[in-house]
């Protein structure tokens, strides 16, 4: 009989192993695991750290720049992350849907208020006065960076499925080509969170991919928004307030 395993990103391997395989590889096999899901974990939270900060950028924007009180998308961010620390406290595993759905939800989050931000920075463009140079040159900064980070998250959570579902595919290219993975990745190597934020930084700079091209439809599309985004700020914005410091 055949080693039965289920893993759904909290779950560990299943104990119902056949009776021919040692205790030792059976204490072997749930070890791996658990290390797998430690250090997915860790990416986890590291990407939870991108999201945190984009809460407290949102607090430094104009007060007309926002839906609502500056510190509600925090406010928000703070409660969905609320299900990852007490399964940290409780040193358990969170299941893999769960997570991946809190990573969309705490993701669309940001990009409401990302979007929102932004089509309010266009309605009062043309309402902006001489002193307020320095105040739209900070908005527009504060956009372009959360603009950065929160396609970063979109790239990291979509790629192949998520972090598990590409370890579990041994980190091959699905959305997201990497060098690394141009010729099979046979020493499998793995994208970590700032890999994706690279990509999402190349793209909002370039408004187009550069090491890292994109080969699903849902990755070229968010790639195609990104850089929209990026431009709306870079050369309407920003120039305007450059205009604004020249007049």
């Amino acid at each position: 009989m055949k080693e039965r395993k289920q893993i759904d990103g909290s779950q560990q391997v299943d104990e119902q192993l056949v009776q021919t395989v040692p205790p030792q590889a059976q204490r072997k096999e749930k070890a791996h695991w658990n290390s797998v899901l430690r250090g997915l974990m860790i990416q986890r939270w590291i990407a939870i750290v991108g999201i945190l900060a984009l809460g407290i950028l949102y607090l430094f924007l104009s007060q007309d720049l926002t839906l609502g009180p500056s510190w509600l998308p925090l406010a928000v961010e703070v409660v969905l992350i609320l299900p990852f620390v007490y399964a940290m406290m409780r040193h358990r595993h969170l299941p893999h849907k769960l997570i991946q759905m809190l990573g969309y939800i705490l993701s669309g989050v940001a990009t409401l208020a990302l979007v929102s931000s932004i089509a309010l920075l266009v309605y009062t463009l043309p309402h902006r006065d001489p002193h307020q140079s320095v105040n739209l040159l900070r908005d527009a900064a504060l956009l372009w960076v959360s603009n950065i980070i929160i396609f970063g998250l979109w790239f990291w959570e979509i790629d192949g499925g998520g972090p598990l579902k590409r370890h579990l595919s041994g980190q091959q290219a699905a959305d997201f080509l990497f060098p690394q993975q141009a010729t099979g990745n046979v020493g499998h190597w793995a994208p970590h969170f700032i890999d994706y934020i690279f990509v999402a930084f190349t793209n909002a700079t370039a408004f187009s991919p550069t090491d890292t091209p994109p080969l699903s439809r849902q990755a070229k599309t968010l790639m195609m928004i990104e850089a929209i985004i990026s431009f709306l700020i870079v050369a309407l914005l920003a120039a305007r307030a450059v205009n604004i410091l020249g007049g």
